[in-house]
């Protein structure tokens, strides 16, 4: 038996504050989960009109709490 805490299965893990610099979504603010330590090099965004917005990092090297999406395609 162990004494480490467990993370709850309600608990998503860390996040990060994805800023979508341009594209449909220009100006929207999302919470994301950190994979490995770091903000995913690409996220789905859900756009009002149903369909789907696919957003990659600005820049490989971004630090703090928020990092900067560019806009690629709708998926």
């Amino acid at each position: 038996m162990t004494d480490e805490p467990r993370a709850s299965a309600l608990d998503p893990g860390p996040t990060i504050t994805a800023a979508l610099d341009d594209g449909p979504l220009q100006g929207k603010r999302i919470e994301t989960q950190v994979v490995e330590g770091r903000p995913p090099s690409t996220i789905n965004v859900p756009a009002d009109d149903g369909t789907t917005c696919r957003y990659c990092l600005a820049q490989w090297a971004q630090g703090g709490p928020t990092a900067a999406y560019t806009f690629l395609y709708r998926v």
